[in-house]
C-alpha cells in the first residue's frame, strides 16, 4: 500500500516501463502481458547470431495463427532491437530465423508477445462505515472486478491512503508496476486488513490492475476513526449551599463520531451521586436530583458512536453542598447593663454556617397581635445586633423576635433568651432622666436631674433659640454642660423675638429628657430724631429721621410701617404720617410748621411699629423728640 506516487520521468524506455524480456530471459508472474504494442527484443538471443549469418528474417503470427504482416529482414549483423504487434490485444507468436548467403536456415527461435491495453473493472469495496475507536484495526471487503476480465485477468489490486488530497494508488494513473501491486488477485477471499489508521477521516484509494499492469477506476473507500473519548461537562451546580435539592446535568460534546442518540448501544451519558449507580441517557445529556443534608460528589462520562469513553478530570467533579435545616436562633442570656438598648442574638448553624448578610431584630408591645416593627440590625457571622431607642416608645413590656438565616438560606425565628424564657423588656429600659428649665430676666436656666432624684452632671444639654418668623438665622443651637448640681445657665443675646427650650439627649442608660419651652419677645427698637428743636411757622420744615433695630432680621426691614406720631400739651398721641423704612431700617420724612395756632406750642413727635407677618420683633416705639412752634 503507499501513498500518492511521482509520474514517471518520459524519458525511461517502455522496455524499462513493462520489464518484459523475450525468452530465455525472466518473465513476469502475469505470464509476459504489457499494454504497449512495441515489445523489446534482446537481438544476441533473439534470433541469435550464428556464424555465417547473413541476414535475420521475422514473420509474426496472430492468435489464430494467421501472418499477420509480411515477412520482415534484415541484415544478420544487425537483426531488430524491437517489434510491434497490432493494436488489438491478443497473444501474439513471432519467428525469427537467420540464414546465410545461400538462403540456408542456421538458426531459429519463436516466443508469444502478450499484448493488453484494456483496464480490468472496478473492484468493489465495503467498509462497515462506523467509527472505528482508535485502537481498532480497519477491515475492508474486497470483491473481485466484474467479468469479464481482460486477456491479462487480474494480476492484484494496489492501494493508497490519504486525507481528502485524491491521491493515486499507482505513480503513473495509467500504469502500476508490480512492486506497487499491494494485494494479490486472491485477496479479496477475507476481509484485508488495513491497519490501525490515524484519527479522524482516512480515504482509501483501491483499483484493481490487469496482468499487464493496467489500473482499473479508482474507487475510494472511507474509513472514520475517532481515538479520544467525549468531553463531559456538569451544569447546574450552585456555587454556594442550597437549601434543598439540586438538579444536576451533565452534558458531552465530540467532534468527532458525535454523541446523538442511536439506540441502545449508540451513545450515552450517565451522572452518579456520590459513587452510586449512575443514571444513564441515551444521547450527550443526562440528569438527576441531588438531595439530603450534606456535601455531595457528582461524577459523569460519556460514551461516543465510535465507544470512546470519557469521563470527568479529577478536578472537575462536581460538588453540591446541601443544608436543608434551619439555623438556632435565641437572645442573649440578660442585657447588658451598661448597654440596656442592645438587642443581641446568636445564630448557629453546624452546617452551612450563619449567613453573614441576613437577619432582624423586631419588637411589639406584649400581649398584642400587632405586626412587628423591625429594628436596624447589624448582622455578623454568628450574631444579630440591633439597637433599640426605647426612648421613642411608649412606657410598657416589649417581646422581640430574632430571625435568623444560614448560608443555604434557611430561616428560623427565635423569642426566647438563650436560657430559656421569652424575652420581653420593660420600657424604660433606662433611668429616666428630668428637666426643668425657665428664664430668669435675660437668662435661660434649668436644672437635669434622675426622675427618682439626684443631680446628673457633667451631661450636655443642647438649648435651641427658634427665632420668629423672618429672622435670620432661624435657629440657634448651644450645647452647655452641667455643673456638679445638674444646674446650667445662659445669657440671651439681643435679637429677635424668639422661643427657648431646653433637650438632654440621653445616653446608653439615662433617658432623653426635655423642658418646657419658654418664650421671649423683643420689641422692636427705634431711634428717632429731629433736624431742629424749633419750627417757624410758615418756614423751612424740620426732617424727622430715623433707624430700627435689626439684628437678626436680614431684609426683613424693607417696607416695613413707620407710624410717625405727635402730641402737644393736654392732649393724647395721634399719627400723622406713615413712611416705610428701607432694607436697613432707615426712613426719613420733612414737616412743615404752617397752622399759626402752632406758635409757641411744644410739640412732642416719636416714631411706632406695630409689626407685621415676617418681622420677627414685636412692637415699639421710640423716645420722643420735642420741636417748638414760633
Amino acid at each position: 500500500m503507499s501513498g500518492a506516487r511521482a509520474p514517471l520521468a518520459v524519458a525511461i524506455l517502455l522496455s524499462a516501463l513493462i520489464a518484459l524480456f523475450l525468452l530465455p530471459l525472466q518473465a513476469r508472474a502475469s505470464e509476459g502481458w504489457q499494454p504497449s504494442t512495441e515489445f523489446a527484443i534482446d537481438s544476441a538471443q533473439f534470433p541469435g547470431r550464428p556464424a555465417g549469418g547473413w541476414e535475420a528474417r521475422y514473420q509474426l503470427f496472430d492468435p489464430a495463427g494467421t501472418p499477420v504482416w509480411a515477412q520482415q529482414q534484415t541484415s544478420a549483423a544487425n537483426p531488430f532491437d524491437w517489434f510491434p504487434v497490432p493494436p488489438v490485444p491478443g497473444a501474439y507468436r513471432l519467428e525469427a530465423w537467420v540464414v546465410d548467403k545461400a538462403g540456408v536456415e542456421l538458426s531459429r527461435a519463436s516466443t508469444i508477445l502478450r499484448f493488453d491495453d484494456l483496464p480490468p473493472g472496478p473492484p468493489g469495496v465495503d467498509s462497515s462505515g462506523r467509527w472505528l475507536r482508535g485502537e481498532e484495526v480497519a477491515l475492508l471487503g474486497l470483491e473481485p472486478p466484474a467479468e469479464p476480465l481482460p486477456l491479462s485477468r487480474l494480476d492484484g489490486y494496489a492501494i493508497s491512503l490519504d486525507r481528502g488530497s485524491g491521491s493515486h494508488p499507482c505513480a503513473s494513473p495509467s500504469l502500476c508496476t508490480a512492486a506497487e501491486i499491494d494485494l494479490g488477485a486472491n485477496a479479496d477471499a477475507e476481509p484485508v486488513a488495513l491497519g490501525v489508521l490515524p484519527q479522524g477521516v482516512n480515504f482509501v484509494r483501491i483499483v484493481a490492475v490487469s496482468g499487464a499492469g493496467v489500473p482499473s477506476a479508482i474507487v475510494t473507500a472511507t474509513v472514520r476513526v475517532d481515538s479520544t473519548g467525549p468531553l463531559v461537562q456538569l451544569s447546574g451546580i450552585p456555587d454556594g449551599w442550597s437549601d434543598g435539592p439540586v438538579r444536576v446535568e451533565a452534558n458531552a460534546t465530540d467532534p468527532l463520531s458525535g454523541v446523538a442518540a442511536a439506540g441502545p448501544a449508540g451513545p450515552l451519558t450517565g451522572i452518579s451521586v456520590d459513587g452510586g449507580s449512575a443514571a444513564t441517557s441515551p444521547g450527550p445529556r443526562a440528569s438527576t436530583w441531588v438531595g439530603g443534608s450534606g456535601v455531595h460528589a457528582v461524577d459523569a462520562f460519556a460514551r461516543d458512536a465510535a465507544g470512546n469513553v470519557g469521563e470527568l478530570e479529577p478536578q472537575a467533579i462536581g460538588v453540591v453542598r446541601i443544608d436543608e435545616d434551619p439555623p438556632r436562633v435565641a437572645f442573649a442570656r440578660a442585657q447588658d447593663p451598661a448597654e440596656p438598648e442592645r438587642i443581641e442574638a446568636s445564630v448557629a448553624d453546624p452546617l452551612s454556617g450563619p449567613s453573614g448578610n441576613r437577619g432582624s431584630i423586631a419588637l411589639r408591645l406584649a400581649g398584642t397581635r400587632a405586626p412587628y416593627e423591625e429594628l436596624p440590625t447589624r448582622v455578623e457571622a454568628g450574631r444579630l445586633v440591633a439597637h433599640w431607642n426605647s426612648d421613642s416608645y411608649p412606657v410598657g413590656k416589649y417581646e422581640f423576635l430574632a430571625t435568623g438565616y444560614d448560608v443555604a438560606g434557611n430561616a428560623a425565628a427565635g423569642t426566647d433568651r438563650d436560657r430559656g424564657g421569652r424575652m420581653v423588656l420593660v420600657n424604660p429600659v433606662k433611668t429616666p432622666a428630668s428637666l426643668t428649665t425657665g428664664l430668669r430676666g435675660r437668662r435661660f436656666a434649668g436644672r437635669l436631674r434622675r426622675l427618682a432624684g439626684g443631680a446628673i452632671t457633667r451631661q450636655r444639654v443642647a438649648i435651641v433659640e427658634t427665632f420668629a418668623a423672618g429672622a435670620e438665622p432661624r435657629r440657634r443651637t448651644t450645647y452647655l454642660t452641667t455643673d456638679a448640681q445638674g444646674a446650667f445657665s445662659l445669657p440671651m443675646r439681643p435679637g429677635p423675638s424668639r422661643d427657648v427650650a431646653a433637650y438632654f439627649a440621653g445616653t446608653a442608660t439615662l433617658t432623653r429628657a426635655s423642658g418646657p419651652s419658654a418664650h421671649l419677645a423683643a420689641p422692636t427698637g427705634i431711634r428717632l430724631r429731629a433736624s431742629a428743636a424749633t419750627a417757624a411757622v410758615g418756614g423751612r420744615p424740620v426732617v424727622f429721621s430715623g433707624a430700627l433695630g435689626i439684628r437678626g432680621a436680614g431684609d426683613a426691614a424693607r417696607g416695613l410701617p413707620v407710624e410717625l406720631q405727635f402730641r402737644y400739651p393736654g392732649a393724647g398721641w395721634r399719627g400723622f404720617r406713615t413712611v416705610e423704612a428701607d432694607r436697613r431700617g432707615r426712613f426719613r420724612y420733612a414737616y412743615r410748621f404752617s397752622d399759626d395756632d402752632s406758635r409757641g406750642v411744644r410739640f412732642q413727635f416719636r416714631a411706632h411699629v406695630k409689626g407685621r407677618e415676617g418681622w420677627p420683633y414685636g412692637p415699639g416705639t421710640s423716645r420722643p423728640v420735642t420741636v417748638t412752634g414760633r
